[in-house]
Formats: structure tokens, sequence, C-alpha cells
């Protein structure tokens, strides 16, 4: 597989992949080692995991990226989940409070059973998502949709005095307290200006389609999945190879 370019240098060992100083020197154990920041690690092991992150980038599943890479699938999948814990403590560490016209949702993941549907269905993870129009969306695993949950991560979330787009759901009906609250009647009226959810919609809908390729997720790893989605999205814009080459190798101890 061809690697950017423009990592050449570091995955040559001409570079350190910290500090981006050109004083590195080869160890008899043949890792490197910086003269500056003193930073030592192996390139094999380097060009290794920068070629799975690639894959990840692609949004290739773990199965498939193993079978390019002539690796076995467990070390591909454990290095994606590695991939998301990184991506999850980024976003944490990156986040500030939301403001301004603030569109908020709840929705469910999870494979297809039988039995009830919507708010209230068994053994799917409840997700509640908050989407900064022109902006962010941020997402979070909740046990449930009680009042008091949601206006919790809401004022933990966001800034008083917003404005709030929600559905009619009773729980957000304190919401006029916190700042101006606009109720969506799906029943009636789908949108009327800038009266609506589309914007957290379109996330579930992005979110589930690339949710699609794999064969059931494990209950307890949707956080990291979701994680993953609400990074992807947020840079939709921008170059996510580098970004995901930043936070996950540099920043991460993985590599050596």
């Amino acid at each position: 597989m061809m690697l950017k370019n423009r990592f050449y240098m570091f995955l040559g060992g001409r570079k350190c992949i910290f500090c981006g100083k050109t004083r590195l020197y080869r160890l008899k154990n043949k890792r490197v080692k910086c003269r500056d920041c003193k930073a030592y690690y192996s390139l094999k092991k380097l060009v290794r995991i920068t070629n799975i992150l690639y894959y990840f980038y692609l949004e290739l599943s773990a199965r498939k990226a193993a079978k390019e890479l002539r690796l076995s699938y467990r070390t591909v999948s454990n290095r994606y989940m590695q991939f998301r814990q990184s991506i999850a403590f980024h976003l944490n560490e990156q986040f500030t409070k939301m403001k301004g016209h603030l569109e908020l949702d709840e929705t469910y993941f999870g494979g297809k059973r039988k039995g009830k549907r919507g708010r209230g269905a068994h053994n799917k993870a409840i997700v509640f998502g908050i989407l900064e129009r022109n902006g962010k969306v941020y997402t979070r695993v909740i046990s449930n949709v009680s009042a008091k949950t949601l206006m919790g991560e809401i004022k933990a979330k966001t800034h008083k005095g917003s404005v709030f787009y929600t559905d009619c759901f009773k729980s957000y009906k304190s919401l006029k307290q916190y700042g101006k609250h606009h109720r969506i009647n799906k029943q009636h009226a789908y949108a009327k200006g800038k009266t609506h959810i589309n914007g957290i919609e379109g996330f579930w809908s992005y979110a589930k389609e690339r949710f699609h390729k794999y064969h059931g997720i494990n209950m307890m790893n949707y956080p990291l999945y979701l994680k993953e989605m609400e990074f992807r999205f947020n840079h939709r814009n921008e170059d996510i190879y580098e970004l995901l080459f930043n936070i996950v190798i540099r920043r991460n101890w993985c590599i050596f």
C-alpha cells in the first residue's frame, strides 16, 4: 500500500515522529532514538500501525484490512479499538460547551429485534445527541430518557440562554427554563423555516449508515464507535487522515 508522501520522512527514520527533528540514530535493538526529545521507537512497528490506520481512515472493516495487510484479524481489530479510544479521549479533551442554535434528539442503536420500537425499545443503546447548527455534534450513550437524565446532559454540555430545538417529547418540557425552546410536532408539521431538527437527524442517518458494515457491535463498545462517527462528522471538511495520524500515533503510547 502507498502511504502519503508527506509521512515518508517519519516512516523512513529521517525525522522524529514526536518532535519532527532530524537528529535520529539507530539502536542495536533496531529501534531509532531522537537526540533532541529522547523518544525511541520501532520503525517497523510504526509502519505497520500507520498502514492499519490508513485502512481505518478509509473506513474498511477490520476483517478486510487484515486480509489486505496479511495480518491477523485480532491484531487489526485491537488496533482499531485503540484508535477509537484515542479519538474518544481527544474529543473529551477538546470539548467546549455548545451554544447558539442547538438541535437535541435521542435515538436507538442496535440490531433489528422483535418487540417495542422507538422510545422504550429494549436491548438497544440509547443515544442522546446535540448538534450546534453550522458546527459540531456531541453524542453520549445514556441509561434512560427521563427528564432528569436529558436535562442533566443539556446543562452539562450547553450554555444557558441558547436556542433549543426538540421534538415534543415530555422530557424536554422544562427546557424553556434554561433557554428559548422550539418544539416540533412532526405529526402535524415537519419543518418550517429554522424550526426543525433535520441536522441531528441527518447525523443519526450518517452514523447508522456506516454501522451497517459491521455485523453486530458489542453493546459495551457503542460509546467508542459513536465517538468515531462524531469525530468523522465534525471534521468531514478537513484532512481526517492527518488528524488521525497526530491523535493516534504522535500522541499515543501504542507505537513503542
